[in-house]
């Protein structure tokens, strides 16, 4: 099912429409300064944003390794067996942090948690420590943590839904689907894949081309069976795909291809969200903010979601 967000940006300022107006056409002539001058237009409406009712418990470890650290954001008032979100964030394979700055991207799972969810932003190990499939191994033990103590924080443990995005997104889509890593989705309930990175490229209209040769490797032959739409028929959770208007180059299109890939190996389209007016960062800075059409598809597409599948 292909959406499209009507009205987009219609919650915002002028000012902050304008910004977002004139970055978007450009945003892949220079990703990382238009970045920055999104982050920045965000940041006075993320810095007002609700967060009353959220308790977080920061810097609990899921592994030995100083960035298998997570935090946790729950509704305070918190009866048992609520779902969880766990957020998987981006950097190109080689950078990024679960708190890039004070608000972001604490935002997007203190959004969750006031929506009533159990909130995981979790860190992971970096390319070139780590190289494909590595990054899946992070996010099962993140989910293997979760299935094990997430119930302390009032979550259901059968009920955890991953949430990538960018390079976050081909760490959890190789988790869902690569029988290399060969976690096959397990213990989580379904995937949500926000302008992900599903094909392995080395192109030159690729500005993060370092990173990707970084993590998946230099030999282009092997690329494409280490790209997780290679693998799409093999998909065994629920997944929802969101791309970007703006996205980093091509990363739209792998994200249509993987969701025809689903569709044509299951018989039925996956949900697909094209978020009009917005580029790849805005696509989770604008989370707990005034515009809430991505966040409430994700809650929609979580209720359709029964339990987590096991193998045991």
């Amino acid at each position: 099912m292909l959406m499209r967000n009507p009205r987009p940006l219609s919650a915002y300022s002028d000012e902050l429409r304008r910004v977002m107006a004139e970055v978007g056409p450009v945003w892949g002539r220079d990703i990382r300064r238009h970045r920055d001058l999104v982050w920045a237009a965000f940041e006075p409406l993320l810095r007002e944003a609700p967060r009353d009712g959220v308790v977080r418990v920061a810097g609990l470890r899921y592994g030995d390794h100083p960035r298998q650290v997570l935090d946790v954001y729950r509704p305070a008032m918190s009866p048992a067996k609520r779902p969880v979100v766990v957020f998987v964030h981006g950097g190109a394979f080689v950078r990024g942090e679960r708190d890039i700055s004070p608000l972001a991207y604490a935002n997007v799972l203190t959004w969750f948690a006031r929506q009533g969810c159990v909130g995981i932003n979790m860190e992971y190990r970096l390319a070139p420590e780590i190289r494909y499939p590595l990054g899946a191994d992070d996010v099962a033990a993140a989910v293997a943590w979760a299935r094990e103590h997430v119930d302390e924080y009032g979550g259901d443990p059968e009920r955890i839904l991953l949430v990538g995005h960018s390079a976050g997104g081909t760490h959890v889509a190789t988790f869902a689907c690569d029988p290399v890593a060969g976690y096959m989705g397990e213990g989580a309930c379904g995937v949500v894949l926000v302008s992900a990175r599903l094909r392995a490229d080395r192109l030159a209209v690729n500005p993060n081309a370092a990173g990707v040769e970084a993590y998946f490797g230099a030999n282009d032959a092997l690329l494409d069976a280490r790209s997780p739409v290679t693998h799409a028929h093999a998909l065994a959770v629920p997944a929802f795909f969101v791309i970007a208007q703006y996205d980093n180059p091509l990363l739209d299109v792998y994200g249509v291809e993987m969701a025809h890939r689903v569709a044509v190996a299951q018989g039925h389209a996956p949900n697909l969200l094209r978020l009009a007016g917005h580029n790849h960062t805005s696509i989770v800075a604008h989370f707990n903010t005034a515009e809430e059409i991505l966040g409430d598809e994700i809650l929609a597409f979580l209720d359709t979601i029964p339990a987590a599948i096991s193998r045991s």
